[in-house]
């Protein structure tokens, strides 16, 4: 996954004990698919290392390339610097959590001669959301995947409503399912699958696989030719459009007799597959194939 220079200070103090939580960090790290160079270790600590399972590759730290992300200390805190960031942490624990769970979060700006959009998405998030398409139907299945997928959304859409609703709501599926498609990166760890919803006498089926495989099942029927402001033939193209750009394969069977229902037990259930597809419960890639 990755190597990481970490300096001996950050390793032992000055007594030459371990820093509190420094092996258990290191175990779960390497765990995780990384590797480690360091400087040279006192023997005690080098002999505890390698008894726990640790491999460190070092000393030759000064030949590792800059793009490698640095452990180093400074006073009290452990300083992690990555790229061109930098930040502080009290202990190795809080460290290793942010090494191992990075942020997830993906932002698209998406500008054609039809629709200007901005996305910004957090999955692990607690729901928050924003949205302005011109669309109020629209707006709302879109809180759904928010609220139910507890992932912060934030959409913006200045779309040619004025010709009809085809590329707004086309355009916005491209830019969400890009942005989750960002967030999610290599697909490391997570769980990959997911959930069946009711919605009063509705009913929605739907199964999520994250495969990087991007295929779209949709079994619905729908009795009117608008929910809102919505053309229900979009509820279709919407989750077409969204499961190319995220690369997922997604499976809908909705039955009920309100279409206001039905749709909105496709949002939902849709989110409620996010949920549990994005969780992350390891560290390795979920697939025999070694990628996603």
């Amino acid at each position: 996954m990755s190597t990481i220079r970490i300096m001996a200070e950050t390793i032992a103090g000055p007594d030459g004990d371990p820093l509190p939580g420094v092996i258990t960090s290191m175990y779960d790290l390497q765990k995780a698919g990384f590797t480690f160079l360091t400087g040279t270790l006192p023997q005690h600590i080098t002999t505890l290392l390698h008894n726990e399972g640790i491999v460190i590759a070092g000393p030759e730290i000064e030949d590792v390339s800059e793009e490698y992300p640095v452990i180093e200390k400074d006073g009290n805190q452990l300083i992690l610097r990555m790229m061109d960031q930098t930040q502080g942490f009290d202990n190795w624990n809080e460290l290793a959590l942010r090494l191992i769970s990075p942020p997830r979060s993906g932002s698209v700006k998406r500008d054609t001669r039809e629709t200007h959009i901005s996305v910004e998405l957090n999955l692990d998030g607690s729901g928050q959301f924003s949205c302005q398409t011109g669309l109020g139907f629209f707006d709302h299945m879109l809180e759904q995947i928010a609220r139910h997928g507890e992932i912060d959304l934030h959409i913006l859409c200045d779309g040619d409503l004025h010709v009809d609703e085809h590329h707004t709501v086309e355009d916005v599926a491209l830019a969400l399912g890009t942005a989750l498609d960002q967030a999610f990166g290599d697909r490391r760890g997570i769980e990959r699958y997911g959930f069946v919803l009711p919605m009063d006498e509705s009913r929605a089926t739907v199964a999520l696989d994250l495969s990087g495989r991007p295929y779209l099942v949709f079994e619905a029927a729908f009795g009117r030719d608008k929910v809102g402001d919505l053309p229900t033939e979009m509820v279709k193209h919407f989750f077409y459009s969204l499961a190319m750009n995220l690369r997922a394969t997604l499976h809908f069977e909705v039955k009920g007799e309100n279409d206001h229902h039905m749709i909105e037990a496709c949002f939902k259930g849709f989110a409620k597959c996010l949920k549990a597809a994005k969780l992350r419960t390891g560290y390795g890639i979920p697939s025999s194939k070694g990628v996603l």
